[in-house]
């Protein structure tokens, strides 16, 4: 599909929040808005901070500070603030959260909420939690994982991202990692008709110190951890802990190539960058209720309470299955009118048809991320609520953000992106270094939301090391894409050995270790295959036995302890036995020689 299934009415581009900037700049549209956004980059996140309302208890001697350089920006220099005050800034009896429990609809206000945040932080300062502590959160995401989130930081202390859906010894990874010793988490997890251990998982993974939501599980807490109830401080008021812009707020994961994954500190300015992409590219007013199927343990976590609260909207969470008819209707119900997904959802939702007995005119646009879209399922989608627009939206976790997306002001053509995010630019190098409309993105710094260090990885080496030289500084991120005729792009897959599965970048060397562990197995290498028509990529592994082993069950036995050691939403496509793996003369595996055979093999 090349051609705009949906195009911007006149009163849409009068609403939206781009045409009001342009004109508050005085820019003649778009195109020239973009233009100053990255090359005045000083300028733009300036005004944009301003607009959001960012709120700051010590003003900022500049926004680029003296000494800065594209790999080492020095943002906001001499402020002092605590980004979670910035989440607070909506009218006290304004809905700040709406939330299902167990069929039931809830809402929590502004005011409400800060006092609850309120709550947890005076209730961390009586654990014992002192101004840059490392707090994990392990749970759904629910409404105590909201306040917990917002608490955490209001208190000066640093937010650990654990999802709920990892084994004990991922869990045990992170905390490691971070260095954090205490945990918030909950009992059991009740989904989908079955109860899940949660806070046996923690105690399994070594957490010193648990506190715990208790959901009815009956969990036997240890000495040290502290029921829920008991946490809580009777004390709703709490003055918030300023902090230097470069701060950390919150530490999050992303899958490297090889070993532990990647362990990305947000500052308290990286959320501007989440709040600017949700004001400029996803449209979002304070009428809005925004919701998006997430976990605090991924990205989008953090970006929904972010998007919503700092653009002084209404979130919306619930604990439904999000393929199954409860969280559709709780779309309906609640009210929604921008609502965010991964492309294999949309799959699920047009085989199961969950979704068409719904009523989602209140729609008034869609986000797409995580993976790469098929084009006829974004069409269904957008046909679900009427033709509404998909802002299809592309980044990552060390980006706080995106670096490319939509606008309501462009035309949309399923699967397809039709700008640079703001405040920022991008390039395209083909195979021999050279600038092309198809090739390997790299991104042009500084941009704010950029990772500016890693905990345990060398940052330089990772994002900058051996770019190409185009007489700039260029930054790597992985992804491949294409420049179409028409003026739009579309995402190609990854360029290294990472693979979106579900929406959640992993390392191929995570599922191979994983697999290994396989009795039988030789060798293995994980693959992902983009179908050819676009969509969700697949999970292909190749392996190596040894001789005599009965190949019938691998498969099955490989899914899962997949499903139990990393993460039960990922599924494996297919397992191809081979004599031997391809590999460089140096004994790298040769995975793009592997993709290249499996394409080939008749179906």
């Amino acid at each position: 599909m090349d051609q705009p299934k949906w195009s911007p009415s006149a009163e849409v581009i009068a609403a939206a929040n781009l045409t009001g900037a342009i004109e508050e700049r005085g820019l003649a549209d778009y195109d020239a808005f973009y233009e100053w956004s990255h090359t005045d980059r000083s300028g733009f996140w300036g005004y944009t901070a301003n607009r959001l309302g960012i709120r700051m208890a010590e003003s900022a001697d500049a926004v680029l500070g003296v000494g800065t350089t594209p790999e080492h920006p020095i943002w906001f220099p001499g402020a002092r603030l605590n980004i979670a005050e910035s989440c607070f800034a909506a009218p006290p009896q304004k809905v700040a959260v709406r939330y299902q429990i167990s069929g039931h609809i809830h809402d929590m206000t502004y005011g409400e909420l800060r006092r609850m945040a309120n709550r947890v932080a005076n209730g961390l300062a009586s654990c014992g939690v002192a101004v840059g502590d490392r707090v994990a959160i392990a749970m759904p995401m629910n409404i105590e994982a909201v306040v917990s989130y917002l608490g955490i930081v209001l208190a000066g202390a640093v937010v650990v991202s654990i999802a709920d859906s990892f084994a004990t010894h991922e869990i045990a990874t992170r905390m490691r990692i971070s260095g954090a010793r205490i945990a918030i988490t909950q009992d059991v997890i009740n989904r989908g008709g079955k109860t899940l251990p949660m806070f046996a998982k923690l105690v399994a993974a070594g957490v010193e110190q648990a506190i715990v939501v208790e959901t009815g599980g009956n969990a036997e807490l240890r000495d040290d951890d502290i029921a829920w109830s008991a946490f809580l401080s009777t004390d709703d008021e709490f003055a918030a802990v300023d902090r230097d812009p470069g701060d950390h707020a919150n530490i999050l994961f992303s899958s490297g190539t090889t070993g532990d994954p990647k362990a990305i500190p947000w500052t308290h300015v990286s959320p501007i960058k989440t709040a600017s992409d949700a004001h400029y590219h996803h449209d979002v007013h304070p009428s809005d209720v925004v919701a998006w199927p997430t976990n605090l343990g991924w990205m989008m976590g953090p970006w929904l309470i972010f998007s919503s609260l700092v653009n002084r909207a209404t979130m919306a969470i619930s604990d439904e299955i999000p393929t199954g008819p409860g969280f559709t209707r709780f779309v309906e119900e609640s009210g929604v009118t921008v609502l965010g997904l991964v492309p294999s959802l949309v799959s699920a939702w047009r085989a199961g048809r969950a979704a068409e007995s719904c009523d989602w005119s209140k729609i008034r646009l869609f986000s797409s991320t995580g993976e790469a879209s098929n084009a006829d399922d974004m069409a269904y989608l957008m046909d679900l609520a009427g033709n509404k627009p998909i802002i299809d939206y592309i980044g990552g976790t060390e980006l706080a953000g995106g670096y490319m997306a939509g606008t309501v002001l462009h035309p949309c053509i399923p699967a397809t992106f039709t700008t640079p995010t703001l405040g920022g630019a991008i390039h395209l190098i083909d195979d021999e270094g050279n600038p092309s409309s198809s090739g390997e993105l790299f991104i042009e710094p500084p941009a704010l939301g950029l990772s500016l260090e890693l905990l345990n990885k060398d940052h330089h080496e990772v994002y900058y090391a051996g770019c190409p030289d185009i007489g700039l500084v260029l930054r790597r991120h992985g992804d491949r894409i294409e420049l179409l005729d028409n003026g739009h792009y579309r995402a190609q897959g990854r360029t290294d050995d990472a693979m979106n599965l579900g929406g959640i970048k992993v390392g191929s060397a995570e599922i191979e270790h994983v697999a290994l562990g396989v009795v039988g197995l030789r060798e293995a290498a994980a693959i992902a295959i983009d179908p050819p028509g676009g969509g969700p990529s697949k999970l292909v592994l190749y392996v190596v036995v040894e001789p005599g082993v009965d190949e019938s069950g691998l498969m099955g036995e490989i899914q899962r302890r997949i499903r139990s050691e990393l993460n039960p939403l990922f599924k494996m496509s297919d397992l191809v036995v081979v004599d031997s793996l391809p590999r460089t003369a140096s004994a790298k595996v040769m995975r793009r020689s592997l993709r290249t055979d499996y394409l080939a093999r008749p179906e």
